[in-house]
């Protein structure tokens, strides 16, 4: 039972919760992400070049076969371009997020601290040396 009250306590611990928030909101992203590349950005770059559509773009190896049921062997470097642009993108992303979290600390970092309240013994040697000066 005590491995179990363990893995519960490791958990539920407030980074793992945060970590688990971020790899689920992460996912989504890169869906958006996705279709953003796919639906949005890749379209017109395909018109530009001249109706290009990068994801069938492709280097046939050894073409398939139907009758032989040999399946084709390519490779799909028009994938990889719209990976890359997803990557670029979500790179971008996540820099302006962590400018945007440096700015706020840095604004954090100028406010001055207060300074420190005086110990019992500063408070005691202030309230004799008051004392000292009144009796004069």
């Amino acid at each position: 039972m005590g491995f179990l009250k363990e893995f519960k306590e490791f958990a539920m611990r407030g980074s793992v919760v945060d970590l688990a928030v971020g790899v689920v909101i992460g996912g989504a992203f890169g869906k958006i992400v996705t279709s953003l590349v796919d639906d949005i950005i890749m379209p017109p770059i395909g018109y530009l070049t001249g109706g290009i559509d990068f994801s069938q773009m492709r280097y046939v190896i050894q073409p398939g076969d139907e009758a032989s049921g040999a399946a084709e062997v390519a490779i799909a470097y028009g994938n990889f371009i719209n990976v890359v642009i997803q990557f670029i993108i979500v790179a971008f992303c996540i820099f302006l997020v962590i400018k945007g979290i440096n700015a706020l600390k840095r604004k954090e970092e100028e406010v001055p601290a207060a300074p420190p309240a005086p110990s019992n013994e500063e408070v005691l040697l202030t309230e004799i040396r008051d004392l000292l000066r009144t009796k004069q």
